[in-house]
């Protein structure tokens, strides 16, 4: 292994014995694929004859609002079903004459469309499916587009919605056809998993209702709430599978969601407005977007990292939500993974699977 490939491993090890996380898995590669990789610590601290393994099933959260809603964005983008820019209520039926109808699904990528912060959609809306979503979709905004940055859940919920209306398909049953399965992500789903999967799976937080930790069911409330499948999150998926995505990415002629939707995304779109945003993707925290480090997070403890520029990607899988919700110290095993990993101008360590 090279010096970069044990500065990762040695990181990442750390992490297992200040218990950030059980354990996590983690490669580095190029378009060529996975040019380096590693597996450290347990899959569960309550079975420690259990290592976490680079075939361990993830409850990828946040992530999913790239794998399955920017990327199916982009599909239908690239079918001209689609305009960024024109107002929502110009052409979907469900939200004209309400005030999300002045809102576009740019504002929606780059969190500017003012859309409610985050609320319990159940406590709001119920429990039934239509009456959250015609909920989420008739809500007053909570400031004007394009007027401030605001992160929230409710843009990605609200751009599977789209999705979903655009297609005529449900968004599960759409990622799948059009980018997990075109792209060989063949252990990529929505939840509930199945039990022979379920068994795979790194498990998340105390559910109090069942008595145990969450093992291939959603950890988001909302994604359980609305049977798994949501944009916000509810996605499970595999280390081989996020590679080949990543890989794919850069090299965009060949990916389902087309030529130039990677290259376009991966640039500021929120002007002098702050913090900077490119479409659902962000410039990677202690660096400029200059150096063209992208990357997304889930709640988890999942984070995928991108650099055209370098030709580079990287994945680290952790199931930190296991033990606590304190994100600090895996806001700093972040960081100096991605400083180890995406150095400009350094060749990507050697293979080491």
């Amino acid at each position: 292994m090279t010096h970069t490939t044990t500065r990762i491993e040695d990181l990442l090890q750390t992490g297992v014995r200040d218990e950030v996380y059980p354990g996590a898995v983690w490669a580095v590669g190029d378009t060529g694929g996975i040019q380096a990789s590693g597996a450290v610590g347990l899959l569960d601290p309550d079975r420690p004859d259990e290592p976490m393994r680079l075939d361990s099933v993830f409850d990828v959260a946040s992530l999913t609002k790239i794998l399955a809603v920017w990327a199916t964005i982009g599909t239908l983008l690239e079918e001209g079903k689609l305009q960024l820019q024109a107002p929502l209520g110009t052409f979907w039926d469900e939200v004209a004459g309400h005030p999300l109808a002045q809102a576009t699904a740019h504002h929606l990528l780059t969190h500017t469309a003012g859309l409610p912060l985050r609320a319990n959609l159940k406590n709001l809306y119920g429990t039934d499916p239509q009456d959250i979503r015609d909920g989420v979709l008739h809500e007053a905004l909570h400031r004007p587009p394009g007027e401030a940055v605001e992160y929230t859940d409710r843009a990605a919920l609200v751009l599977g919605y789209l999705a979903e209306y655009l297609s005529g398909q449900p968004l599960d049953r759409l990622a799948t056809d059009r980018v997990w399965h075109p792209l060989g992500m063949t252990r990529t789903r929505f939840g509930p998993l199945p039990a022979t999967e379920a068994a795979r799976c790194a498990p998340t937080e105390y559910d109090e209702t069942t008595g145990t930790h969450l093992k291939g069911t959603a950890h988001d409330f909302s994604a359980r709430l609305l049977g798994g499948v949501c944009g916000i999150a509810g996605a499970f998926s595999v280390l081989d599978d996020l590679a080949l995505f990543l890989r794919h990415m850069l090299a965009p002629a060949q990916t389902a969601f087309g030529p130039t939707w990677t290259k376009d995304s991966l640039r500021i779109h929120t002007g002098t407005l702050t913090p900077a945003r490119g479409l659902f993707w962000h410039p990677a925290p202690d660096t400029d977007p200059a150096e063209d480090i992208w990357v997304h997070y889930g709640f988890t403890g999942t984070g995928m990292w991108i650099s055209p520029a370098q030709s580079r990607w990287a994945v680290l899988l952790t199931n930190k939500l296991r033990l606590n919700r304190d994100r600090e110290p895996l806001t700093g095993i972040r960081n100096a993974f991605c400083a180890a990993v995406m150095q400009p101008h350094q060749p990507c360590p050697s293979r080491a699977r």
